[in-house]
């Protein structure tokens, strides 16, 4: 069964178009489907909008938001209510086609875990669209070594399974491939067509970016410390505390033997650096037991056995 997840916030005017968009390409794959529509506490009359056409579908189904959450748990609300085993994310702004679909199952088909779509001509205003976007992918190439070209599409397929190990929050949907690829996920990506929003307000600009590198350094420092802080923190402390050591030598040292002076900028310098590589050390091991705990009160398993025979 696949099932298709679409959050909205101020849609109306867009949502009776891909809707019958969607149920027109949906029915011709002979296969049984379902489309989710997760309101995120609209302003405007899109919940009333839902809630005639899953009037009308008794493959809709309709989830309202008791306030506005965001996109992310707005998703996170349609997966924890999905019932296939394939689901495809994709907005509700009519940018996306729903058309490019059967491309993105082809590929699941194939053996693929994650199926991301490429806008490669985008139909976006290159200034505050294009330009932070490009910055963006470029980041994540240059940090996680992957070859997704536009990671900020929104269409994009997975297994279900996929989610077994991932609980969404915070901002978490604009990388979520980045985390399913750190639980082992294979991804592929498809180029995809992207049209001009014909109605409604864009909810993104250059602050996407800013929130996009923040979000890349949670993503890189649960890629590589996730269970192993003490060497993220401890690393950090020792290269400070390396600093202020050698610092305090050459404070010494040039006390001793060129008749310098003791208290110096240099001396409070050393102190500085020795002062703040303990405090990381001790932040390290302080993430270090933590991170014990939550695993062995959670029993967390602290690996991801894809098969067995």
């Amino acid at each position: 069964m696949i099932s298709v997840i679409v959050p909205v916030y101020n849609e109306e005017k867009n949502l009776t178009p891909i809707n019958s968009r969607l149920i027109e390409i949906l029915s011709k794959l002979n296969k049984e489907y379902e489309i989710i529509y997760i309101d995120d506490c609209s302003k405007d009359a899109s919940y009333g909008v839902l809630r005639e056409l899953a009037n009308s579908n008794n493959r809709l189904k309709i989830i309202s938001l008791s306030r506005n959450f965001g996109q992310t748990l707005a998703v996170q609300a349609g997966i924890d209510n999905a019932q296939g085993d394939i689901l495809v994310f994709m907005d509700a702004d009519m940018q996306n086609d729903p058309a490019d679909i059967p491309k993105l199952l082809s590929k699941i088909e194939e053996g693929y875990d994650v199926v991301s779509g490429w806008r490669r001509q985008r139909k976006d205003p290159f200034l505050n669209k294009k330009l932070p976007s490009f910055i963006a992918n470029s980041l994540i190439s240059f940090l996680f070594k992957t070859r997704i070209h536009d990671l900020g599409c929104a269409l994009k397929a997975y297994k279900k399974e996929v989610f077994s190990n991932i609980r969404l929050y915070g901002e978490m949907h604009r990388l979520l491939p980045l985390y399913a690829a750190i639980n082992g996920a294979s991804i592929a990506e498809v180029e995809v067509r992207h049209n001009s929003r014909p109605s409604g307000k864009s909810h993104y600009g250059w602050s996407r970016l800013f929130k996009v590198s923040l979000d890349l350094v949670t993503v890189r420092f649960f890629e590589g410390y996730a269970t192993k802080p003490i060497y993220f923190f401890g690393g950090i402390g020792v290269f400070f505390l390396s600093l202020g050591m050698l610092a305090g030598i050459i404070v010494i040292v040039r006390k001793i033997l060129f008749q310098g002076i003791w208290i110096s900028p240099l001396l409070f310098t050393s102190f500085l650096f020795v002062l703040v590589g303990m405090q990381l050390i001790l932040i390290g091991l302080l993430a270090e037991i933590t991170i014990r705990i939550y695993y062995k009160s959670a029993n967390n398993p602290t690996y991801i056995i894809r098969d067995k025979h």
